[in-house]
């Protein structure tokens, strides 16, 4: 579980799952199941959260967005196996909050396919840019990729070259942001200089509110 705002997990111990008190989400968006998955075991998950009064969820299953009590991001994997027609939901889901694209410089054909599918619905779009240990971006891509430390850790990463590069494709897309106001060595990946969530989370309350 993320407090939306901060850059790291709290608390940090090997106990799972790290839920905050409830006392320590006054005030405070949750994000729930960080680096996990809300539509795995949904209804204990929904169940295990009702002492939050301000959350969202995530999911990379395309499917039942609409039972969650609360905003979702739905997170697309660059993955050969992607069912890119699954992720294209028509109708939206009124729980949608943002679809999440995990990206890199090799799977842009499908990052094009889902930025025309949600801008023509009004669904923001935030680009999340992979990191890879070595050996993991095939030939040609090298050069788009830098070792650096990433948050914690150090990974090959994208550089502020190409992550401009790729920006630039949607530079005139209002639904389109990336994840971090600026990527690569030139900017940080951490959540206090990004907002991206927190701008979302109210606009998507906005939107359900409208609807109720």
């Amino acid at each position: 579980f993320f407090q939306s705002g901060r850059s790291y997990l709290e608390p940090l111990d090997e106990h799972l799952p790290n839920m905050p008190s409830k006392a320590m989400a006054k005030r405070r968006v949750i994000r729930i199941n960080d680096g996990n998955d809300s539509n795995h075991q949904q209804e204990l998950v929904i169940a295990s959260t009702q002492k939050y009064p301000m959350k969202f969820y995530n999911t990379a299953i395309p499917k039942n967005l609409e039972i969650f009590d609360a905003p979702v991001v739905l997170t697309v994997n660059p993955g050969k196996m992607t069912d890119t027609k699954a992720y294209l939901l028509d109708p939206i889901p009124k729980t949608l909050m943002f679809v999440r694209v995990r990206t890199n410089t090799w799977n842009l054909e499908l990052v094009d396919k889902i930025v025309a599918h949600y801008s023509k619905k009004e669904i923001p779009i935030i680009l999340t840019f992979m990191a890879y240990f070595v050996g993991q971006t095939p030939p040609g891509h090298e050069a788009n990729y830098v070792f650096r430390k990433r948050t914690l850790n150090s990974y090959h990463a994208i550089t502020t070259k190409s992550w401009g590069k790729i920006m630039a494709r949607y530079k005139y897309n209002k639904w389109v942001y990336s994840c971090g106001k600026i990527e690569g060595e030139k900017g940080t990946t951490a959540c206090r200089h990004c907002g991206n969530c927190l701008r979302e989370y109210f606009a998507a309350m906005e939107r359900l509110r409208r609807t109720e």
